[in-house]
């Protein structure tokens, strides 16, 4: 899988993901990371890539041509390495607190692209008017803002790429983890049995793997409805309990 970052700050972006499991999985080949700065895209001579906004009010907007100049670059770049072979547009992920809220079922959904861009803005954000002409998805991280759309795209590459096939050494990692079912992830353990007086729960040192599944799934359950009970109501909703069948006397 391919990642394509356009940013003012490609060394940020670079910096933070080159590392752990989303740097060795690059080495290996399993994604591939770049980020172009949008300044090398300006016409300007003094690589100024902002200006003031029509109509007043505070700060600078980033420019639409350096920006759309940026993305044809990329556009022209992934169509010479597909060779024609998808002709789908590849998506354009615009970073901003406007977008749709990001989540586990969004990052499986984007993990099965080929390709994808990630835009990060700054200022007071990019005229409008590219952002029609090439953005396919917008989204958000959470409903607050940052300082520019970089961190919150490297969230969302370290979140997609978890689930691209041979990244995680442990497939089923990525299938038991909180949110991946709905849930929030049940509490584990490690070595040694007890420390400071806490013991490792009995069930997980039964061996009984019925008895663990369902012990851990409780938790989950558990854990869910006292963090985070929007989660929960939407889970009992999409998994009623099945009632008892009358046994015959």
């Amino acid at each position: 899988m391919h990642f394509h970052i356009m940013t003012l700050f490609p060394e940020m972006v670079l910096d933070g993901l080159h590392t752990s499991i989303i740097g060795r999985a690059e080495e290996k080949g399993y994604i591939s990371i770049e980020a172009v700065n949008i300044r090398d895209y300006t016409l300007d001579r003094h690589k100024k890539v902002d200006d003031y906004t029509y109509g007043g009010g505070a700060g600078m907007l980033m420019q639409a041509q350096p920006v759309y100049d940026c993305w044809k670059a990329l556009d022209e770049k992934i169509t010479r390495r597909k060779k024609n072979e998808d002709s789908r547009k590849t998506r354009v992920i615009y970073v901003t607190p406007q977008g749709e809220v990001f989540n586990q079922n969004k990052a499986a959904e984007l993990s099965g692209e080929e390709d994808l861009i990630f835009l990060c803005g700054h200022y007071e954000g990019i005229d409008e008017r590219v952002l029609e002409e090439i953005v396919t998805d917008s989204i958000s991280i959470g409903d607050y803002v940052l300082t520019g759309g970089e961190l919150a795209a490297m969230v969302m590459i370290d979140a997609i790429s978890r689930l691209v096939p041979g990244v995680l050494n442990n497939g089923e990692s990525a299938q038991t983890e909180s949110h991946a079912d709905g849930l929030l992830e049940y509490p584990q353990y490690s070595r040694p049995e007890v420390w400071h007086e806490r013991k490792v729960p009995e069930v997980l040192l039964s061996g009984h793997h019925a008895n663990i599944a369902k012990w851990r799934l409780e938790q989950s359950l558990e854990r869910t409805r006292q963090r985070r009970p929007d989660l929960y109501e939407a889970y009992i909703t999409a998994h009623p309990p099945q009632p008892l069948k009358n046994r015959r006397k």
